[in-house]
């Protein structure tokens, strides 16, 4: 698959299909719960082939289970029935801690059930990229550290802050390259807790190890995606630094801002409210916010519709079913 002919197709004001972040809703589809899915590649694998069966997305893109990562390095997770998994607590309390963090193997816990899911799905999936899901350095580092101890520690323990980074960005580049060795096609990194930063603090907290990333694991046979569902407009320098192949972005911000400070060769995906319209919503909301984005933002040759962030896990399936239909009813000239 030609991923930089992929990329262009994403370009112009012409028909285009969305990539949604749409995975976990493939337990209905199953009838499992999530514990069940995060816990066993072959049904991570189906879930997505179900998914590309019945959506007509741009790619195929794996759970964005923000917890995976910090249980590698050992922290505590909770896993719910019906909702996405959680870190519990922090493992890393001082600069001592820090210090003593170890970097997992690319196959721990489960990171590597995940890296099998995505070579499983590579085999059932042929007629789209397939990809990876992964967490950025800073919101990794956030869940090892807490969020509210990692935005203190920005300005009152830096050293540590960046300690603890150098060893996030190290394993997040192992688990990509994994990846990249079964046959997936790009990697999603999501990177939400960057949004809660400054511009300056953002650059160096968060920017500067995922370029660092960035430049170990992409390449015209992988791309790049990067997702913030933060306040991103005021990161809009910093963001553009590290030159993904995608930005995908969620509701916290008006998007057509977005769209005109980007450069004009920056793919900006996003991004339709996952909770109130995809979890809560109803097929004619939907209907009506898609119609609505899509008049205001699809002028813009570089946007691509997509959600906002992740999917929720129970989702009503005619919400997504309304979210692809509308889509295809603006594209056709019949909204």
């Amino acid at each position: 698959m030609d991923l930089q002919q992929w990329r262009k197709d994403l370009f112009g004001t012409g028909p285009k299909k969305a990539m949604p972040v749409l995975s976990f809703p493939a337990i209905t589809l199953m009838d499992i719960s999530v514990r069940a899915l995060v816990s066993d590649s072959d049904l991570q694998a189906k879930g997505m082939k179900l998914v590309a069966d019945r959506c007509p997305t741009s790619a195929a893109v794996s759970m964005m289970d923000l917890s995976v990562e910090a249980e590698a390095f050992g922290s505590g997770i909770r896993v719910p029935d019906d909702e996405v998994p959680t870190v519990i607590g922090s493992i890393i309390k001082n600069e001592a801690g820090a210090d003593a963090l170890k970097v997992p193997s690319a196959n721990a816990g489960r990171t590597g059930l995940y890296v099998r899911a995505i070579e499983k799905a590579k085999k059932l999936i042929d007629d789209r990229p397939v990809f990876a899901g992964v967490i950025g350095p800073f919101s990794l580092a956030g869940r090892l550290m807490e969020m509210t101890e990692i935005m203190v520690n920005c300005y009152d323990e830096p050293d540590m802050v960046h300690k603890t980074l150098d060893k996030t960005a190290e394993f997040i580049t192992n688990y990509i390259l994994a990846y990249k060795s079964v046959g997936a096609d790009g990697v999603v990194m999501a990177e939400p807790a960057a949004g809660l930063l400054s511009p300056d603090i953002c650059d160096e907290f968060s920017s500067r190890y995922v370029k660092r990333i960035v430049d170990k694991v992409r390449g015209d046979d992988f791309l790049f995606i990067y997702h913030n569902c933060g306040n991103t407009v005021p990161l809009k320098d910093t963001l553009m630094s590290f030159n993904a192949d995608g930005y995908h972005l969620g509701n916290a911000i008006d998007i057509e801002e977005m769209l005109k400070i980007a450069p004009s060769d920056a793919l900006i995906m996003g991004n339709i409210d996952p909770a109130n319209l995809f979890r809560l919503g109803t097929p004619e909301r939907m209907r009506a916010a898609v119609l609505a984005l899509l008049e205001r933002c699809s002028k813009y040759p570089n946007y691509a519709i997509s959600s906002g962030c992740d999917i929720p896990p129970l989702s009503p399936w005619e919400n997504i079913d309304a979210f692809f239909a509308a889509i295809g009813e603006y594209y056709s000239g019949k909204a």
